[in-house]
């Protein structure tokens, strides 16, 4: 199998008085090409999980592999950079800036990777066009619906056409038709080079992915796979 992302005996500890284990020594490869669903009670390690693959968070112990090289996570500057390259992020709470249109919102995101602003406008254009954005580019947050926040989000993820794609409850603050809209829009994003990993507490959302995974004691369990690893 391709594996794009490995990881090796992850653990990840909180102090707050006494010691809490959230993730208890990993072992997982996700597979480029696949969508895989991560599901388990709040408080399972999900949103933890996702901070490490994205390198926003470190793990107590243990290692972390992209692309076959070893993630070094005292090394922020070369890790902000990979994040930009290679990650795509999106949130439940969509994180736009506010006092930023839609369009300059997507087309900052890639002048984290180059200084030519004409290029990421044009970028940004295409891709808010593509997410049927583009009578909108020129709004604000606030003036746009909460299905169209989060397609801008998505937009602003795929800018830099990143090879994985991170959504934690991209959909947990909309209705279910909305939310629907959104997870039909991420699962058109499926590619053979691209990995997809969603959190989400919706079966129905889970269960559409190519291996559904459950947080369990800190752990994760294949508890549903459409394709062998």
């Amino acid at each position: 199998m391709n594996n794009l992302i490995n990881l090796k005996n992850i653990s990840k500890s909180f102090y707050n008085n006494k010691k809490i284990s959230v993730l208890k020594k990993i072992n997982y490869s996700f597979t480029r090409g696949k969508i895989y669903s991560l599901v388990g009670p709040s408080g399972s390690g999900k949103s933890t999980l996702l901070n490490i693959l994205s390198m926003i968070d470190r793990p107590t112990s243990g290692s972390l592999s992209i692309s076959n090289k070893v993630v070094n996570f005292s090394e922020t500057l070369d890790n902000d950079k990979i994040r930009s390259e290679k990650i795509g992020i999106i949130y439940q709470q969509n994180n736009l800036l506010t006092d930023f249109t839609a369009l300059e919102n997507v087309y900052m995101a890639h002048l984290s990777l180059t200084n030519n602003k004409k290029e990421a406008k044009h970028k940004a254009k295409i891709i808010l066009k593509k997410m049927g954005l583009k009578s909108r580019e020129d709004h604000y947050p606030s003036e746009l619906s909460g299905g169209e926040m989060q397609r801008t989000a998505i937009a602003r993820a795929l800018i830099n056409e990143p090879d994985v794609i991170l959504a934690d409850e991209p959909t947990g603050s909309l209705d279910q038709s909305t939310a629907k809209e959104i997870f039909n829009i991420l699962y058109k994003l499926k590619d053979k080079n691209r990995l997809i990993i969603y959190a989400t507490h919706n079966r129905y959302f889970a269960n559409m992915a190519d291996c559904k995974l459950e947080m369990i004691d800190g752990n994760i369990k294949t508890i549903n796979a459409k394709f062998k690893q």
